[in-house]
């Protein structure tokens, strides 16, 4: 294979391998977060938990709330997904979060996993790419 055709073929891998690298560091950001409102939620089930007519904040939009008082704090209704929802106590609501938080902190490691080998596949290929450059560079310098 022609050394121009190797370099493009380089070229365009280690682009390609950056991309899928730019889209994996957005997901991790975006289940980081989810991780992030899970801690939230777990926070809150434990401050309320077993306090009656706790006063708080409820947001309704545009950076506005509405203060109410909580009348049950011994059971939560929780999103199962779907749009369908479940009654559940605090603990077992506590529970729940824990697992989701839990495999979402598995599914964080194995995508640094990854990422870390598309980095040290582009680190150890882009000096590969930049001395053929050179070298083509220089093979059609000498033509001219």
């Amino acid at each position: 294979m022609e050394d121009r055709q190797r370099l493009e073929q380089m070229v365009n891998e280690i682009n390609m391998y950056q991309g899928q690298l730019d889209v994996l560091k957005q997901q991790i950001e975006s289940v980081k977060s989810s991780i992030a409102e899970l801690t939230s939620a777990e926070d809150t089930l434990e401050a309320v938990k077993g306090k009656e007519n706790t006063e708080t904040f409820v947001p309704i939009g545009a950076g506005s709330f509405l203060i109410t008082e909580i009348k049950n704090t011994d059971q939560v209704i929780m999103g199962l997904g779907a749009g369908a929802a479940a009654k559940k106590s605090i603990d077992e609501a506590k529970e729940s979060i824990f697992s989701q938080k839990k495999e979402l902190e598995q599914l964080v490691e194995k995508m640094m996993g990854d990422v870390q080998k598309l980095t040290d596949y582009i680190v150890r290929k882009s000096p590969e790419a930049e001395a053929l450059l050179q070298k083509v560079e220089s093979e059609e310098a000498q033509r001219q």
